[in-house]
């Protein structure tokens, strides 16, 4: 089997390490080869703090997905979040020297490249730019610049930042566990391309991805990503409050969430009890689920706030700005009992949970989709796009020598309006790799 065909995610979370495996099947639909999943240490809030462990993990969820499928992973496509990432709105230009020529891909990366070169921050470093319209000599809302004519060309970015050093252990992690990076994706925009469709892109829609340490938020309005945030809270400070609100170890409250947890209050009756067994010797405590059910609404509610405060910063309010798809839940946090309600309830916005079966083929296991591996399956998605673009190149240039023996000055045109739209983050992914090769 070809290895260009085949892509390989690894999502790094807080709670989880996961490796996925996948290629495209004859109709264009992903599916997964191999799964590996392995309980994370050595990261907090989506930044790594303990590098051995992380390694380990990895090592052990690569190993369980090689097994699962019988591929050797050599490379892998790393999903980043955490606390450190923002984003922020900025606008740029450049003047074309000959405006007899139409704008090509050329302008646009070098509108591109430019915006990479701001400044930022001391120890901070541009993840992703993302172009969201474009103006053409004034006129404005310009969806696609390519194939018109203009001296001027400007356009509003989204650009995402992050901190040099978080990406960089991320990377060196990665390295440590005998892998390459074919590149790196801000984990909101993989979750949205496995759970969103593209009508809901063009309609308007908030995807809140509710991880263990993070919930991520992207933004889409008329089919381009127009805000991103991540909040650092998650799955596990509900746990957390658990642990304190009924004193008991995290093991417990982690299985309590999971299988009494509701996020809406009223649902439980007042002698609804749970036991649970004591430490050593100790007495078993006895919890009403009415309680649970608080402790795990107050939590959940804090969490929502802080994302409908994004969204509103975002301006949903505004009836241009309006997201008429409302919000997709994804991630594990999104299993939890009852949460769409109250979603909906505090956002008063259309709210389904995502399962990333957009792009799965149909025979696809059921635990794959779940709304825990959304973030894996994106990836995995941005790794076989990149990789189907450049074999398309690779095709072209193979044309381009064969037609070459035929036709000398043709070619020379040919050659130059064949250039490979390089992805955000390629370039950005190269730099890395020197870096960690420098560092060895």
């Amino acid at each position: 089997m070809e290895n260009n065909k085949i892509a390989v995610g690894l999502d790094i979370g807080t709670t989880k390490i996961v490796a996925m495996i996948g290629q495209y099947n004859e109709y264009g639909k992903m599916e997964i080869l191999g799964v590996g999943k392995s309980k994370s240490l050595g990261v907090h809030r989506g930044v790594v703090n303990n590098i051995t462990q992380t390694i380990q993990s990895i090592q052990q969820a690569i190993q369980e997905a090689e097994t699962d499928s019988g591929i050797k992973i050599t490379e892998v496509e790393v999903g980043i979040a955490g606390q450190h990432i923002r984003s922020l709105q900025h606008s740029d230009y450049i003047t074309r020297s000959n405006d007899e020529d139409v704008i090509d891909e050329e302008d646009i990366d070098r509108l591109c490249n430019q915006v990479h070169k701001l400044v930022m921050l001391p120890g901070e470093e541009i993840i992703h730019v993302l172009p969201q319209d474009f103006k053409v000599d004034g006129q404005s809302e310009v969806k696609e610049p390519v194939g018109m004519y203009g001296a001027r060309l400007e356009a509003n970015f989204h650009v995402v930042v992050g901190q040099v050093s978080s990406i960089r252990n991320i990377g060196r992690c990665v390295k440590s566990a005998g892998l390459e990076l074919s590149g790196i994706t801000l984990e909101p925009l993989a979750s949205a391309n496995a759970v969103l469709s593209q009508e809901e892109k063009e309609a308007g829609v908030a995807l809140i991805d509710i991880g263990g340490g993070t919930t991520d938020l992207a933004i889409f309005k008329d089919g381009i990503i127009r805000h991103t945030a991540v909040i650092p809270f998650g799955g596990n400070v509900i746990t957390e409050d658990i642990k304190e609100g009924c004193s008991i170890i995290e093991k417990q409250a982690e299985l309590l969430k999971i299988k009494f947890g509701s996020a809406w209050p009223g649902e439980n009756k007042d002698n609804e009890i749970v036991s649970i067994p004591g430490l050593r010797g100790r007495e078993p405590k006895e919890i009403t689920l009415k309680n649970l059910s608080k402790i795990i609404h107050a939590r959940v509610v804090e969490i929502i706030e802080q994302v409908y405060l994004e969204i509103k910063n975002y301006g949903h309010e505004e009836q241009k700005k309006k997201l008429i798809a409302g919000i997709v839940l994804t991630g594990g946090g999104a299993q939890l009992k009852h949460l769409k309600q109250l979603v909906e309830y505090i956002t008063g916005m259309d709210t389904r949970v995502g399962y990333p079966n957009e792009h799965l083929a149909g025979n696809t296991q059921s635990d794959a989709t779940t709304p825990m591996y959304a973030t894996a399956v994106g990836l995995v998605l941005n790794s076989l796009e990149n990789k189907l673009k450049e074999a398309n190149f690779k095709e072209d240039v193979l044309e381009n020598v064969i037609e070459e023996k035929e036709s000398q000055e043709e070619v020379a045109v040919e050659k130059k309006s064949r250039k490979p739209k390089k992805g955000f983050l390629d370039g950005w992914g190269e730099k890395l790799k020197k870096f960690l090769d420098d560092a060895e």
